[in-house]
């Protein structure tokens, strides 16, 4: 689908609509307003990878589509996405109830309920499936095998997602996940800003070796750089603000 055409321009707006939606009761971390930054870099990493490679196959509309939609049905948000989607189709004969609702096939579902061709709802849903930092560490050759093998839209739009978890936007979305979700994922040192830092170490600062995209790995690096100060500056606050006196 050409993504000048007004079947694609009224797609995308009827889209952006359900995903405020879905996402409005969402804690900042995870709210449309980072499903639109995504969006956005995204729409960055393609206009500078197509002028690149201009001969590279890339599906612009699978690209914006994905990214806009890349949290739906995300796990530690589904029983808010379920309520939302049930909530936009109040009144309908097709109203569910969550637990009839596969975060598996919900993009693909929400975009035909919204007039998207057949292959783009389900090349989009599959990229969206696949975009997860978990899912990837789970099988790194199945990412890489679809990235190679005909979606290499999913490189782009986990480029711009990992993005936004990393540099200054990223340490804040880290904290506000911490204050709204942590106590649900607390270890057994329980619920401390310190979290924070050992998700930094653990997770965030290695996401610049897993981009995809020159691009991308241009980006990270100097918002991971960014981390890594952050990082020091706590542990140098931390090692006065804890210090023994005697």
């Amino acid at each position: 689908m050409d993504i000048t055409s007004p079947e694609f321009q009224t797609l995308y707006a009827s889209m952006t609509t359900f995903v405020n939606t879905c996402m409005s009761g969402h804690d900042p971390s995870h709210n449309p307003a980072h499903v639109h930054r995504v969006a956005n870099l995204a729409n960055t990493i393609l206009e500078a990878e197509a002028t690149a490679q201009p001969t590279r196959p890339l599906n612009a509309a699978v690209i914006k589509l994905a990214a806009l939609l890349h949290d739906i049905g995300d796990r530690k948000y589904l029983p808010t996405l379920t309520s939302a989607t049930n909530e936009s189709k109040s009144g309908s004969a097709n109203a569910t109830s969550s637990a009839d609702i596969d975060p598996k096939t919900m993009v693909q579902i929400a975009l035909l309920s919204h007039g998207a061709p057949a292959e783009l709802a389900s090349k989009v849903q599959t990229v969206v499936s696949h975009v997860s930092y978990t899912t990837e560490c789970k099988d790194p050759a199945l990412i890489r095998r679809l990235i190679d093998d005909g979606y290499p839209e999913l490189a782009i739009v986990q480029d711009a997602d990992r993005l936004d978890a990393i540099g200054a936007i990223g340490i804040g979305r880290t904290f506000t996940f911490l204050g709204a979700q942590g106590k649900k994922f607390a270890g057994e040192n329980g619920w401390e800003m310190g979290n924070c830092i050992e998700h930094s170490v653990e997770k965030l600062e290695r996401l610049e070796g897993m981009m995809k995209t020159e691009t991308g790995r241009g980006m990270a690096r100097v918002r991971t750089e960014r981390l890594k100060v952050f990082r020091g500056w706590w542990e140098e606050e931390m090692e006065v603000a804890t210090a023994t006196t005697l």
